[in-house]
């Protein structure tokens, strides 16, 4: 019972982070959304930080878990940006507030908080596999030779993880559906047409 009254408590804090931001959000609003004493997020969490810290890094483990899968498998240049975003899509649908929250916070807690060094660390990882598959495709004749592969790569990250903002988990398309479209629209305008 702990534990997934710990989940409940992670998954409202995941949820007032991101309509409202970490900074604005006090541990009282937290603890109002699961209808308990402010007090009592103690027994559970030693701080607001902690809860994010724990939001955070478990969005960001499944992420890992699933990105190095795909990196793994060698697939080539376009199935592995496809494996990627859908990927992407699915930890929007199983984590949709802490991309959210990463979205909008990560940059300013990495530089201000030793404990969030992780999030400048994944970020980097994150465009060394995004910019490294991007830049395969274009060296093997499968996207254009005149890419800009930097801003290729920013237009792709951000027009997958901005759909955090709107979409909602159980809602008409599930995350596979909305990859598949969302991965038309893209490749149909960076893969080289045979």
């Amino acid at each position: 019972m702990p534990e997934e009254r710990r989940r409940e408590l992670l998954a409202a804090a995941a949820e007032v982070f991101a309509v409202q931001g970490y900074d604005a959000t006090t541990v009282r609003q937290i603890a109002d959304a699961v209808g308990m004493l402010a007090g009592s997020l103690y027994y559970h969490f030693d701080a607001k930080e902690a809860m994010l810290d724990e939001i955070l890094s478990t969005f960001l483990d499944e992420l890992w878990d699933g990105y190095d899968a795909v990196l793994a498998a060698r697939l080539g240049p376009r199935e592995t940006i496809e494996a990627l975003v859908t990927e992407s899509f699915r930890e929007i649908d199983r984590h949709r507030a802490a991309v959210a929250i990463y979205q909008k916070e990560a940059k300013h807690l990495a530089a201000q908080q030793r404990r969030f060094g992780y999030l400048a660390d994944s970020r980097q990882k994150f465009e060394k596999a995004w910019l490294g598959t991007l830049e395969r495709g274009v060296a093997d004749g499968v996207f254009r030779a005149d890419l800009d592969i930097r801003l290729t790569y920013r237009f792709v990250r951000d027009t997958v993880w901005v759909a955090a903002s709107w979409y909602r988990p159980g809602a008409r398309h599930r995350a596979e559906e909305i990859a598949r479209q969302y991965l038309s629209m893209v490749l149909d305008g960076i893969a080289l047409r045979n």
